[in-house]
């Protein structure tokens, strides 16, 4: 008369399963899924702060390309972020140092990006935020759709450390043997293409692999695929407008 209506299921915490035979807690991954993007949207947002700083103050970036002392503390800045990367993997699950570790990395970064964006004509820089927030959305919900049915992107970690590994050989051929503007856009457009791929396969980890004391070295990940994303994007429409 009343009809059935089926009891919720305890197990699952009353979360959608994020991937099929998931045994763990949902509640929980979800719960370690949003913390790692409230950190990744804090990071963004401080490069953002710190690049338009650089970019909006013409003295910065003078200063980094004008003087002996302005190009020492800009290499540092870049040499930075892996020195930091050593202590950061080590102290990674101890809070607050990680913490403080992952803030000093993300400031070396933004000043690196920042320097980049205050050479580039504004339409530009637009124009790649644009397509890299698009992008990185559009995979996002890609992945997780996709992790839900079933599918598992675990494979594309040996193929995308080598295309890494071939990105890196042309960068340094570059460097001693520049190649033109085709090449520079030709890099871009593989390089855009890899860290896709990284974005994919650092979100499947998210959502399946990092243990939940892992969250700011999953966020690091995640904020490298975007950061280097935007920069090839940027490259490449940097390139095209010349």
């Amino acid at each position: 008369m009343w009809g059935y209506q089926k009891a919720p299921d305890l197990e699952a915490g009353g979360s959608e399963l994020l991937y099929p035979g998931m045994t763990e807690s949902p509640d929980l991954r979800w719960a370690f899924v949003r913390k790692i993007y409230v950190i990744l949207a804090v990071q963004l947002a401080m490069t953002a702060v710190v690049s338009g700083f650089v970019v909006k103050v013409p003295a910065v970036s003078e200063f980094f390309v004008s003087s002996n002392a302005g190009i020492a503390l800009y290499i540092f800045l870049i040499i930075l972020p892996f020195i930091v990367l050593c202590p950061l993997h080590y102290y990674h699950q101890k809070h607050p140092v990680n913490l403080l570790l992952l803030g000093l990395f993300t400031v070396a970064i933004s000043f690196a990006v920042g320097m980049t964006c205050a050479f580039t004509s504004g339409k530009v820089i637009l124009e790649a935020a644009i397509l890299t927030a698009v992008v990185v959305v559009s995979l996002t919900a890609y992945t997780f759709w996709a992790a839900k049915r079933g599918h598992d992107f675990n494979f594309l970690g040996p193929f995308l450390f080598a295309a890494l590994m071939v990105l890196m050989v042309f960068s340094l051929i570059q460097i001693f043997f520049p190649l033109g503007k085709i090449s520079v856009m030709i890099y871009g457009g593989l390089a855009s293409l890899i860290f896709c791929g990284y974005i994919i396969y650092d979100t499947d980890n998210i959502i399946k692999r990092y243990t939940y004391d892992e969250y700011i070295w999953a966020a690091v990940s995640l904020y490298l695929d975007v950061i280097n994303l935007f920069l090839s994007l940027l490259q490449v429409l940097r390139a095209a407008d010349s």
